[in-house]
């Protein structure tokens, strides 16, 4: 089984919608059975709550829904559970790191983005503050992304 987490701030806007949408793509791909996705958030503010309406709205436009998922902090334990973390951005990705514990631990540590066909940076823009366009924006980088995530463990697992 291939474990893969990602990672935001409060895990209420681009993380859930990135586990919404690459749970999509592996069912659609029939690979439920070989691939596994969460979420977290490096803060604690949001545990428990829903993913921000906006972005639940913004998913459902497109096809998915992120209405089961609930904001979860990530701790040093996910090291342990997950192969891939992949966070939205630098941020993220330093809260990450500062937890790891081991050289393994860092090494699956990585950028969603970086698996876009055409990267725009590594960095997913935080919604949060601004209006509908920036959450449709951050659905097509996290798609795009995802759709190569999948082929990245498709070819690299042989799957």
């Amino acid at each position: 089984m291939i474990r893969v987490v990602f990672v935001c701030l409060g895990n209420i806007c681009r993380s859930p919608t990135a586990e919404g949408v690459f749970r999509d793509l592996v069912i659609k791909n029939n690979l439920q059975s070989k691939i596994v996705c969460e979420s977290r958030g490096t803060g604690p503010w949001h545990v428990g709550e829903p993913p921000d309406p906006r972005s639940q709205s913004c998913a459902l436009q497109n096809g998915v829904d992120l209405s089961s998922l609930r904001g979860r902090q990530f701790s040093t334990y996910d090291f342990e559970v997950f192969d891939y973390i992949l966070v939205m951005d630098e941020s993220n990705y330093k809260d990450v790191l500062r937890q790891a514990g081991t050289e393994d631990d860092e090494k699956k540590v990585g950028y969603l983005l970086k698996y876009a066909q055409k990267p725009r940076g590594l960095n997913v823009p935080d919604p949060y503050q601004g209006g509908p366009e920036g959450f449709q924006s951050v659905f097509r980088m996290i798609e795009e992304s995802a759709q190569g995530l999948l082929q990245h463990l498709k070819k690299e697992h042989q799957l």
